[in-house]
């Protein structure tokens, strides 16, 4: 057998020392891959832009708790908000003694307890929106379900118009205070690549909630009041986000990195965010008194059309709750169209779109005087375009610092529901004799120039 020569011997030696090094370099590479897969599951939880999370099945139990927490507030919130709404003409006629629909007195009130619920979801918002910032999301969270399923319970004692006013006022800014609050917690704790496909589900929780206001309306038909008890079941939610919710760690790392020192609420005005919250807030001004004005105004538009004359309360409340089922159904399918096109087109371009194809399904649908059974096709593109309003949901936190994140969500959305509340009022004093199709008809076109403003919006940094 022959030895190996002076090359053979250093060939070998090489090789050996190129295993020893191969080795080496794999298990330093695996580690390194450990390690990031480990950060990046952190990494989701504490900062939702980490990609590792693909599949839902790799999402965190506080990730889900979390989840699970906003999508039931807000379902609740679409509960207790509409309530009100689909009972707002039964009710008031009761509690002024007016004896139809019809009369001028009823509206009158109508509107005036809306505007109210309209302008205390506006400062809940904003009120809450800073203690979320302050104080925590979870917090938060609770205080503003416990306030709205109170005071919505609280107006089954109503006896007169202006008590319901009050107890309306006080449950919206619990409603109001959740909308930014939730949005925020799911914004910072789950993955931003799914943020549209996250706003759609959220606005669906919402549309679940309208879907089972209206079949509590429909099993309670001819005793309004009592719809009102349905709105304390959200409390029951409270005990379990107490003890099952942790709280945003984004929030918790950048609220000690501030040394306690919280963002001014004046600095939603200061050079550097001006302009982002003067544009967003002249969006949502427009498009949300529109859209308000539809929301209140379209059911009783529909319970005044001459051609229901000969039918009782009852087949009319039955009839409205059919007609909010499609509205509500179809709405959640725009919500899935939304967060398509957002994911597409970005959501500034995606919000403007929609915006516009709102404002012509509503000047097309009641454009000229229509019977209720032609009115189904248009009420159907409607709740397609609603979607628009549960892009807000996941656009508009991370325009603004983690610290201002509520605050600022929460004022610029719901401070123009001040501007929705008085619309409201408007509108409902340009309808005569209880025709509500011109109020209808005009509070459309306010679509158009949000979706001019909308389409100059300023991108999400991370989109």
């Amino acid at each position: 057998m022959a030895k190996p020569g002076r090359d053979g011997v250093a060939g070998y030696v090489g090789a050996v020392a190129w295993l020893h090094a191969a080795r080496h370099n794999a298990i330093v590479a695996l580690n390194l891959w450990s390690t990031k897969r480990l950060a990046g599951a952190v990494m989701t939880t504490d900062n939702p832009g980490g990609q590792e999370v693909r599949r839902l099945s790799e999402l965190s139990g506080e990730q889900w708790r979390s989840g699970i927490a906003a999508w039931l507030g807000w379902l609740f919130d679409g509960l207790d908000m509409h309530l009100g709404v689909l009972v707002a003409a039964p009710f008031v006629m009761e509690l002024i003694g007016a004896k139809s629909e019809r009369d001028p007195d009823v509206g009158f009130y109508s509107s005036w307890i809306q505007a109210a619920f309209l302008i205390g979801w506006a400062l809940g918002g904003g009120f809450f929106g800073r203690i979320g910032d302050r104080l925590g999301r979870s917090r938060a969270l609770m205080l503003t379900i416990s306030t709205y399923a109170m005071f919505t319970g609280l107006s089954f004692f109503a006896h007169t118009w202006w008590q319901l006013l009050i107890f309306r006022f006080l449950a919206a800014l619990g409603i109001g205070g959740e909308w930014a609050v939730g949005a925020t917690l799911l914004s910072e704790t789950w993955p931003r690549r799914w943020r549209p496909w996250l706003a759609a589900v959220l606005q669906t929780a919402v549309n679940i909630g309208v879907l089972l206001a209206g079949l509590a309306v429909y099993l309670l038909a001819g005793h309004e009041r009592y719809v009102f008890l349905v709105g304390v079941i959200p409390a029951l939610l409270v005990v379990w986000i107490r003890k099952a919710v942790p709280e945003s760690e984004q929030w918790k790392s950048d609220r000690k990195k501030s040394d306690r020192e919280v963002p001014r609420f004046a600095d939603l005005f200061g050079p550097s965010l001006r302009r982002t919250t003067v544009l967003t807030m002249l969006v949502c001004a427009l498009s949300l008194t529109a859209h308000w004005a539809f929301l209140f105004w379209y059911l009783q538009h529909l319970r005044n059309l001459p051609d229901l004359a000969g039918w009782t309360k009852v087949e009319k409340t039955h009839l409205e709750s059919r007609v909010v089922w499609l509205v509500i159904g179809t709405s959640i399918l725009g919500n899935f169209f939304a967060a398509w096109l957002a994911r597409r087109l970005k959501y500034r371009r995606a919000i403007a779109i929609l915006c516009l194809a709102y404002g012509i399904s509503m000047v097309a649908t009641f454009g000229a005087p229509r019977a209720h059974s032609d009115l189904w096709i248009g009420y159907t593109a409607i709740g397609i375009c609603q979607g628009v309003f549960g892009l807000f949901t996941m656009y508009l936190p991370p325009l603004f610092p983690t610290l201002l994140r509520t605050t600022g969500a929460g004022f610029c959305y719901n401070i123009s529901r001040i501007a929705a509340g008085l619309g409201t009022v408007a509108f409902g004093l340009s309808s005569p004799d209880g025709d509500h199709r011109f109020a209808l008809l005009y509070a459309g076109c306010l679509f158009f120039p949000a979706a001019a403003i909308a389409w100059v919006l300023p991108d999400v940094p991370d989109e």
